[in-house]
């Protein structure tokens, strides 16, 4: 299954085409560069709008005193629920000290302390202070900025910005060898092309605007693993969308993308309250507001139902030094009128990230040839059912440079597309606000088995309102769709609560649950599901 658009009117080469401009997407750009390999860079709108820009928490690594992979292990193990491929988050913590270091010689600056040292702050779930951070809540910024200054430094590297990738191409032997993509803007490359190359990286970043509240920016359409579908790449532990608990409440009505809130301002004192200025965290963990994600996020939608609350309140009130230490935080707060040194900020939860993603190994390798991923578009199994605070800015650097290596190790020659006959799709993008608020009351924080069948029963409308008309917006669409799908069959099939995934109807977890679910599109858009054994070492 392809999505509806012209056929291409242009062509590019390069060795290795890298979609997305992210953390994950740049340094496999530059990581690729390390082996001679030239670099087609393809990002959605301009390179420095991803995801990785908007990270206020931080970079987790094993760096301090004290400190040590293993701990670092076991952390990302408990935060995972049971789900985590343990050979994955042994690679993830041991190689991620190194992948830091090296992301310091390539230019970014972290906060230090008085003596100079990196000064390590501790997030929700972890038990030692090992959270690296930049300009205080402008890590992703500062992250984004390094490695765009070494990406724009290397000619070898072209950058394709404004351009939204549409399908894989294949060769005879249905090797991925390339995209589709639709370029906006005048110039020789306008339009939709193609680009070739020996080895394709997925790197698109999140997949939060399925949904009607989320952190994630607009251009986080999941467009990298809704190709990878269509392609006919396995999908894993997409049941599995963490809810920050902390997104600032801007009204029942706001959609799209909301300002938020740190979990690391937590970490440095803040407390949840109610209405009657109760902590009704304590007692329910015994870590509190720094519980992991998914048990705080739970914990607030199932108190505003109790209370008929439509928002909970983050009292940051006696941080010392919050302007200092929060500056971007303070001024989103204040251009909503919120002056956290003296009010209350008014929060609930909203998507954030998907743990799961296109499956892959340990290097990077989708189920389809030629085909990786990487970042928040891949499932390498490091997060489970619930990512540990501050671990995928780790991931993006850790697996992109496995990936870099294992494309230069392995490089297949140039192949040629060819014509493949299957069926297109392209919906209605005016159906795009119905289905966010279907995924938002079916298959939000608190799910059920009729929640979900209600979902499933408002997607198959939605499916129905087919568009003849290709342009940015229904493509867009057409993937939260695919994606959106992909979610609820899953979330209906796992009938167990573990990590971020929730089940009013089955609040238990199962040991027999103890395993991957993928999902699988045929080329005529018949959906399969099977499983796979958690990985163990």
């Amino acid at each position: 299954m392809k999505l509806l658009a012209p056929n291409p009117g242009w062509t590019a080469r390069a060795d290795v085409i890298v979609v997305g401009s992210g953390v994950a997407g740049l340094t496999t750009a530059l990581q690729v560069r390390s082996f001679g390999l030239s670099v087609l860079l393809v990002t959605k709108a301009r390179v420095d709008e991803g995801s990785t820009k908007w990270a206020q928490g931080g970079i987790a690594a094993a760096l301090g005193p004290g400190d040590t992979p293993g701990q670092h292990e076991k952390d990302t193990l408990v935060a995972g629920a049971g789900l985590c491929d343990e050979p994955a988050v042994k690679v993830l913590v041991s190689e991620g000290p190194e992948a830091v270091r090296k992301l310091i010689t390539r230019g970014a600056v972290f906060d230090k302390e008085a003596s100079g040292e990196i000064s390590l702050t501790r997030e929700g779930g972890h038990h030692r202070n090992r959270i690296l951070h930049a300009g205080g809540d402008a890590t992703g910024a500062e992250v984004s900025r390094a490695l765009l200054a070494a990406v724009r430094n290397d000619p070898e590297i072209e950058v394709l910005e404004h351009a939204l990738v549409l399908d894989a191409l294949k060769d005879v032997d249905g090797k991925v060898c390339g995209v589709t993509l639709h370029v906006i803007g005048a110039g020789t490359r306008d339009g939709v092309g193609r680009a070739i190359g020996r080895a394709t990286v997925l790197a698109t970043g999140g997949l939060g605007q399925v949904f009607a509240q989320t952190t994630n920016p607009s251009v986080s359409t999941g467009d990298g693993v809704a190709l990878a579908l269509r392609a006919g790449a396995e999908v894993a532990d997409v049941e599995f969308i963490q809810f920050h608990p902390t997104v600032m409440w801007l009204g029942d009505a706001s959609q799209g993308q909301q300002p938020l809130i740190s979990e690391a301002v937590r970490g440095e004192g803040g407390h949840l309250v109610d209405d009657e200025g109760v902590r009704f965290m304590v007692g329910q963990h015994p870590m509190a507001e720094l519980a992991p994600r998914d048990v705080v996020a739970k914990a607030i939608m199932r108190h505003m139902e109790k209370t008929g609350a439509h928002h909970v309140w983050l009292d940051v009130r006696s941080i010392e030094g919050f302007v200092e230490r929060f500056p971007t935080i303070y001024a989103s707060c204040l251009a909503h009128d919120i002056d956290p040194l003296i009010d209350l900020i008014p929060v609930a939860p909203a998507s954030h990230y998907a743990s799961g993603g296109v499956r892959v190994d340990m290097n990077g390798r989708s189920s389809i040839a030629g085909l990786y991923a990487c970042g928040e578009t891949a499932c390498t199994g490091v997060h489970g059912a619930n990512r540990l605070a501050s671990n995928s800015l780790l991931e993006g650097l850790v697996f992109s440079a496995r990936i870099a290596s294992d494309i230069a190790t392995d490089l297949r020659e140039f192949s040629e597309p060819i014509e493949i006959s299957q069926q297109t799709i392209l919906l209605d993008p005016k159906i795009r606000k119905k289905l966010q608020e279907s995924m938002s009351a079916g298959a939000g924080v608190l799910r059920s088995r009729e929640s979900l069948l209600k979902a499933t029963k408002d997607l198959a409308q939605i499916g129905e309102k087919a568009s003849t008309q290709p342009c940015v917006e229904a493509w867009e669409t057409t993937n939260l769709y695919h994606l959106a799908l992909a979610i609820v069959r899953s979330a209906l099939l796992r009938e167990e609560t573990r990590g971020s995934h929730w089940r009013e109807d089955f609040p238990e977890s199962l040991d027999e649950w103890r395993r991957h679910i993928l999902q699988h599109m045929d080329v005529d858009g018949n959906w399969s599901s099977s499983f796979e054994e958690v990985i163990k070492s």
